[in-house]
């Protein structure tokens, strides 16, 4: 594929509050190898709300593998960190959340920040495949391998570049924010709202386990979602996360206000 044949790139997405919610900001982070795409129903139901609400598009992202190898986990980190600091600056209530590895960077901003709540889907924080603990030699013998692909899937397909082979050295950086992620689990103390896919092929259950037995917090809430696939913001369960979230955000934002003004 010649550089003028490359897909569009996906744009990131922006939308400033209005109504009564306008002072609450939500920061939306996509997933590995995805775009804003994957994650744009849900911010569009928050925006529609009446939030504020921020999803980058992440270095490496929304155009072709290549430069997927060529970016690393602090620079998708930092990213979506410096959208979350634009968005609290001007909101009163700033949340974080996000899509599978977007998770892992929502709740390592969560860790190092203090975000008013943590929504979060299908969040990474290991893999199936036990060769990645192995990733950082085996990307010297293998340098890509096909994607992960479900079966029969039932979310929506979005259009986020080209992305037909995976570097393994991004693997190997995903495996390092992983890492990061977890050591920061202890230190988020914000209430949490975890949305789980049944039928989940990409993210094992550990990661859910991981997040229960370290998270810092005491108000960690789980729903699980049994119609849906990994990227579930697409999928049949969709209107379950955006309706369960609105409540999540509003409740915490509210309980924040109530006790500044106390």
């Amino acid at each position: 594929m010649t550089e003028s044949s490359h897909p569009p790139v996906p744009a990131a997405f922006s939308y400033p509050g209005h109504g009564p919610n306008a002072r609450i900001g939500i920061a939306i982070c996509h997933g590995f190898t995805g775009s804003p795409l994957s994650v744009l129903p849900w911010a569009e139901h928050l925006a529609a709300q009446g939030f504020a609400v921020s999803v980058p598009l992440l270095p490496g992202h929304g155009t072709h593998w290549q430069d997927l190898a060529r970016s690393g986990w602090r620079d998708w980190y930092g990213s979506y960190e410096a959208a979350y600091l634009e968005l609290a600056a001007r909101t009163d209530a700033c949340f974080v959340a996000g899509l599978s590895m977007g998770g892992a960077i929502a709740l390592l901003v969560a860790s190092r920040h203090t975000v008013k709540g943590v929504a979060v889907v299908n969040p990474g924080l290991s893999f199936y495949d036990r060769r990645a603990r192995y990733v950082g030699i085996l990307k010297y013998f293998q340098p890509t391998t096909v994607p992960i692909e479900e079966e029969n899937p039932t979310a929506a397909a979005t259009q986020d570049g080209d992305y037909s082979r995976t570097p393994l050295a991004a693997v190997h950086q995903l495996r390092k924010l992983f890492t990061s992620a977890i050591r920061g689990l202890p230190r988020i103390t914000a209430p949490a709202l975890v949305f789980k896919s049944e039928k989940d092929v990409v993210v094992p259950p550990s990661s859910l386990q991981m997040i229960r037995r370290r998270l810092g917090t005491q108000r960690l809430e789980v729903v699980p979602l049994a119609g849906s696939g990994h990227v579930a913001t697409l999928d049949v369960d969709a209107p379950v996360i955006f309706e369960r979230s609105v409540k999540f955000f509003l409740e915490n934002a509210a309980k924040e206000v109530s006790s500044e003004t106390s």
